[in-house]
């Protein structure tokens, strides 16, 4: 698996995400659609939670994750059931915005060497290198960009 061709494809998911955020108000960003559990906010805080594990956490490298992203957009979570105040949708926007450049200054020689340990995917997907890691995150961060833009619909964004 070529680098370059998947940095370039995460610096274009990455540059969609940021245009589809673009604009938000934190009350809009904040909003959960009837029948739902999560809001954008969520959701762009759960893209940047998951890319920093794959890229960073689960290999041992320093990962730039504050201690409360993992108990408000881990899977599973809720703002529904949140306790402690969560960062702002422009916070959250400008650590996306970062997260590209840094994963490629890190990870730039790393692509094929073997993660710390294999990982399945909650839909038995299995991860061994690097790479794998990060390819897989482009799968998981176009399906939280398609139900970012559906719920933009449903509260006519």
């Amino acid at each position: 698996m070529e680098s370059s061709l998947i940095f370039d494809q995460l610096a274009f998911a990455r540059k969609n995400t940021l245009r589809i955020l673009e604009g938000l108000t934190e009350s809009d960003a904040t909003r959960i659609p009837e029948n739902f559990r999560n809001h954008i906010l969520w959701h762009a805080g759960h893209i940047y939670l998951v890319q920093e594990r794959f890229a960073f956490m689960l290999h041992g490298f320093d990962a730039q994750l504050p201690e409360s992203f993992m108990t408000l957009f881990a899977a599973g979570t809720t703002p529904l059931t949140w306790t402690e105040t969560p960062p702002s949708m422009s916070e959250v926007i400008d650590r996306l915005g970062q997260q590209q450049q840094r994963i490629q200054t890190a990870l730039a020689d790393k692509f094929a060497d073997k993660a710390l340990s294999p990982y399945t995917t909650s839909s038995g997907f299995r991860l061994e290198t690097i790479g794998e890691f990060l390819n897989f995150t482009l799968y998981h961060e176009g399906m939280h960009i398609s139900t970012i833009k559906h719920y933009k619909m449903l509260l006519n964004l």
